[in-house]
């Protein structure tokens, strides 16, 4: 038994109608690889939603260049409810996902085109990048990184990473390398912002993790990179304050991992015990694993997946069974890109 954090599996994103967010960005930003989708009751979730078990629906949407996945989720009986208060850099929780892209000047052309909201200008500082808002109220960042598993006709890759609001940097510094692996500080800076969406002094710190083993889905997956904003001049409010798990916006970041049983008891001894623990292995229809949640020092949930069965080619039953697989390895180029059977072509 190895504990390995293998990558973003992905990164979890509360909606309206889970098709209409799911045919944009497959459209747009070639999220077009549907590896499931599932209704079902999350039963294990209600420490998060009231106490309620909620009905929901969810769909898992890859990009084949490489990179993390969106797991696109909707209530199924009731209406999600938006931040009372707009979000603001630097609020505590996920402000903002980062997608890998190689052609950052032909990519913000094409979102400028599509007239999306709140785009800005290619900033240089550590990596190029720009943030834009989605049709639906998200904020992404699209971050210059040349890593390809697979070359696609997409113009950008899967989730790099995510930005998070954080209250106190070294405390969420000593969460994100002890329990994640993110032991590489590529970034530490005190600035002050002043632009149309965001005006303050920040601290922000941009962090990564080593790799030094990966295995599953690794090479899909890529390396990732996370970015820590502490605001030092207000005080944030928690972007899900009042608000239930599943609500509109980020509502986790997804690791794919090995060893779930020894990140556990690793977890409970740096004071970050699980708050959700499937124990065994959840069925999602399509797709089976063990997954857990632990929280951040400011209470971003965390999510984590052993994957134990994903589909390959559902219309012939054909799925690829993990369990026994040596948790080292990769797995086979050509039997991840299998995974293009499960392409999406025109809009659900």
């Amino acid at each position: 038994m190895v504990e390995i954090i293998n990558g973003i599996q992905q990164i979890g994103i509360g909606v309206l109608d889970v098709k209409k967010v799911f045919n944009w960005y497959r459209k747009h930003l070639g999220f077009d690889i549907l590896l499931f989708e599932d209704e079902a009751v999350a039963s294990l979730m209600t420490r998060y939603t009231n106490g309620k078990a909620e009905k929901r629906e969810a769909y898992l949407s890859l990009n084949m260049t490489g990179g993390g996945g969106l797991e696109i989720w909707q209530f199924k009986d009731r209406t999600p409810t938006a931040a009372i208060n707009p979000i603001q850099f630097g609020d505590l929780g996920i402000y903002a996902m980062k997608i890998r892209c190689e052609n950052l000047i032909e990519m913000h052309s094409y979102l400028r085109d599509l007239k999306v909201s709140s785009l800005s200008e290619i900033s240089q500082s550590y990596r190029s990048s720009f943030y834009f808002t989605d049709p639906f109220g998200n904020r992404v960042q699209m971050v210059e990184d040349h890593y390809v598993f697979c070359e696609q006709s997409s113009k950008n890759g899967g989730v790099l990473g995510a930005v998070i609001g954080v209250s106190n940097m070294e405390n969420s510094i000593e969460f994100y390398s002890s329990m994640l692996g993110y032991s590489l500080k590529t970034y530490d800076t005190i600035e002050t912002l002043e632009n149309d969406s965001t005006t303050g002094k920040y601290r922000r710190v941009i962090i990564s993790q080593e790799r030094k083993s990966v295995g599953g889905f690794g090479d899909l997956l890529g390396p990732t990179q996370l970015e820590l904003i502490q605001v030092l001049d207000r005080t944030p409010i928690k972007i899900f304050e009042n608000r239930l798990w599943g609500d509109l916006g980020y509502i986790h970041l997804c690791f794919d991992v090995s060893g779930m049983s020894l990140i556990r008891e690793k977890a409970k001894t740096n004071g970050y015990p699980f708050t959700v623990d499937s124990a065994n292995s959840f069925d999602m229809g399509d797709a089976a694993g063990h997954f857990s949640y632990m929280e951040d020092p400011d209470g971003t949930l965390i999510e984590l997946v052993e994957t134990h069965k994903v589909p390959i080619l559902k219309s012939l039953g054909l799925f690829l069974n993990l369990k026994k697989r040596n948790p080292h390895k990769t797995l086979p180029k050509w039997l991840v890109k299998s995974l293009s059977f499960s392409r999406v072509k025109k809009d659900k």
